[in-house]
């Protein structure tokens, strides 16, 4: 059977096979690709993603994929060992163990109102194929950490009844909650994207779950729990927190360029007024974790400190208004727990405890946290 193309024309391209022609539009194809927005783009049910027009959008895809990670493969027979220790038995002490409850308490609630959103909201507001495949991704990742919290769980054999009352009953829990599922269900309605305040609703959300949330509220605990595992102390917890925290450093990014790209796009958004609600909305998400703080550690610990902890968090912070073009709040706040960057090199994981080396990556592609990120 005899194939042959002909191009009668610049824009168009003809495919005959046997009696029959086909005729490709290419000017028509190229009009497809400047539509392509963030949101109020040319709508399509075919999720064709080339060409690509965010480039970036899938090349995180790639490298969030190579990143896959699954909590039973993270050996946790020491944990279970330390967590049975008793008196003089137990390497672990009282304020170790009511810092692994909030962690879990709040992360078990926290994980799945972020992929919530993203599912529910955010990922249903973009008209661009990559940036709906990156945050299909984002969404997957949320799942396997919350995977992860039942595996723990499941192992210390905690009575999943006490994280249900944890982040009902426990005032800062509730509080922090509150924050970001309000800024969710402000778009959780019929809204013209093509409206300044529709787009400022949205551009809100991205700056709140990605930069405020995700990129500021969860590092109080990250960090608790990696002082625990650098002292030595519950190293599967530990080393599933590390992955779920490079995990994060993507989605921070994801959420980062994506509001870049949204203001981008719709300029008329980003007024000075709207700049100062976004870092007043970073001023109470640092209140609100800095009272968390001192509930998780309302006496401290060894190597773990309130107030060293509450200044990381207003580091943090900063780094995240800064990132997306903001002002700072603390000009000048330097980090108090610098060895945290030392814990995010995952390349090569070995866990010492158990004799075995877990090493997820795939064609070269792992991210790694730089200083940068934390």
């Amino acid at each position: 059977m005899a194939i042959s193309t002909t191009t009668p024309s610049s824009t168009t391209k003809t495919y005959t096979i046997g009696p029959r022609s086909f005729v490709l539009d290419q000017e028509k194809a190229e009009a497809a690709l400047a539509a392509k927005r963030v949101v109020g783009g040319r709508e399509t049910m075919t999720f064709n993603l080339l060409p690509l027009k965010y480039g970036w959008a899938y090349e995180l895809y790639r490298t969030m994929k190579a990143n896959h990670w699954e909590p039973e493969d993270v050996q946790m027979a020491k944990d279970i060992e330390q967590w049975r220790g008793v008196g003089a038995d137990s390497i672990l002490s009282e304020i170790d163990r009511w810092i692994v409850r909030m962690a879990i308490g709040y992360f078990s609630a926290a994980e799945g109102i972020v992929g919530d959103n993203i599912l529910h909201v955010v990922r249903e507001l973009m008209t661009a194929s990559e940036l709906k495949l990156v945050l299909g991704r984002h969404a997957h990742e949320e799942n396997i950490h919350a995977d992860s919290l039942l595996y723990m769980i499941s192992s210390l054999q905690i009575d999943p009844h006490e994280c249900e009352a944890m982040f009902d009953d426990i005032p800062t829990i509730v509080a922090k909650n509150a924050f970001v599922t309000g800024v969710s269900k402000q778009l959780r309605r019929d809204l013209d994207m093509t409206d300044p305040a529709a787009q400022r609703l949205l551009a809100k959300n991205i700056f709140v779950f990605g930069q405020c949330m995700e990129g500021t509220q969860f590092y109080g605990l990250f960090g608790m729990v990696l002082s625990l595992y650098r002292q030595g102390k519950l190293p599967g917890i530990g080393t599933m927190f590390r992955y779920t925290l490079r995990d994060e450093s993507n989605h921070i990014e994801l959420f980062r360029r994506l509001l870049r790209e949204l203001v981008a796009e719709n300029p008329g958004i980003w007024t000075a007024d709207f700049q100062e609600e976004l870092r007043e909305l970073m001023r109470e998400a640092v209140a609100l974790e800095q009272r968390f703080i001192s509930d998780c550690l309302p006496v401290e610990g060894v190597g773990l400190s309130a107030e060293e902890f509450a200044q990381y968090i207003d580091y943090i912070a900063d780094r995240r208004l800064e990132g997306v073009g903001l002002a700072p709040l603390k000009p000048g706040v330097e980090n108090p727990l610098p060895w945290l960057a030392e814990l995010m090199d995952v390349r090569k994981e070995t866990n010492f405890f158990e004799g075995r080396v877990t090493e997820y990556q795939k064609a070269s592609a792992l991210a790694v946290v730089s200083d940068d990120e934390l």
